[in-house]
């Protein structure tokens, strides 16, 4: 067997790093997407239709139950295929367009309930105070509502990040070269030699990139608390 050899490490660390560039552009492209999708599936569900409401449960609870890895697979083959009907060819899509899709629709599910939850957890009679002082709807929900949302939001989405970005390393299963893949690419290289050295190396690169998520969300999360106290 051969011996470990931590200098490795060290050594692969600046191989992989350029490679969180595209780790953050997946993540990026997805809260973004998956975040709107998710608003419009929580409004479907705190709205009164029940077509909206009905449509938003059916795809939160379908898509909460496939696995991250099947789901990316029915996208990057099937939705060409599917598209192909329509006349439309995304064959030459790249591979971030297929990874960004998929993460974006079980993100969206996660989002979705994030965004219902803390809406709800806002006591309605601070809205119908504002409004009856004058303010109309959209002003008394974007001065009064939105920012107690973010708050509630806050711990709650960064949980989700979190996983979002460790399940986004499931990318390198359709060929994206990310800080997993370049990891894959390393190991392959070496003929699975030092692999347990690479691991190691991803471990480390996806520890530090969760405690910059959670040490970023709880800097907002006392910012908005001390804005809140000086506009009281």
């Amino acid at each position: 067997m051969r011996p470990f050899h931590p200098y490795y490490i060290i050594e692969v660390l600046p191989v992989l790093i350029p490679y969180l560039l595209v780790t953050a552009g997946i993540v990026i492209g997805t809260v973004f997407f998956g975040s709107l999708l998710g608003i419009l599936l929580a409004a479907g569900r705190i709205r009164r239709g029940r077509v909206g409401r009905v449509i938003a449960n059916i795809y939160i609870y379908v898509i909460r139950c496939v696995p991250s890895i099947v789901l990316l697979f029915l996208v990057y083959y099937g939705l060409p295929e599917f598209l192909n009907v329509f006349g439309v060819d995304i064959n030459n899509a790249g591979k971030g367009f297929f990874v960004i899709t998929t993460f974006s629709i079980l993100f969206a599910a996660a989002m979705a309930e994030v965004f219902r939850s803390a809406y709800e957890a806002v006591d309605k009679g601070q809205r119908e105070a504002a409004v009856s002082i004058g303010l109309t709807e959209f002003q008394a929900f974007r001065r009064i509502v939105l920012p107690q949302c973010v708050r509630v939001a806050i711990p709650n989405f960064t949980n989700a990040l979190i996983n979002l970005m460790k399940e986004g390393s499931l990318a390198y299963t359709i060929g994206l070269i990310d800080i997993m893949g370049k990891g894959q690419l390393i190991i392959g290289q070496n003929q699975g030699s030092y692999s347990l050295e690479v691991y190691l190396a991803l471990f480390i690169l996806y520890w530090v990139l969760t405690v910059v998520i959670e040490k970023g969300a709880g800097l907002l999360e006392t910012r908005l608390q001390y804005c809140r106290r000086t506009i009281a």
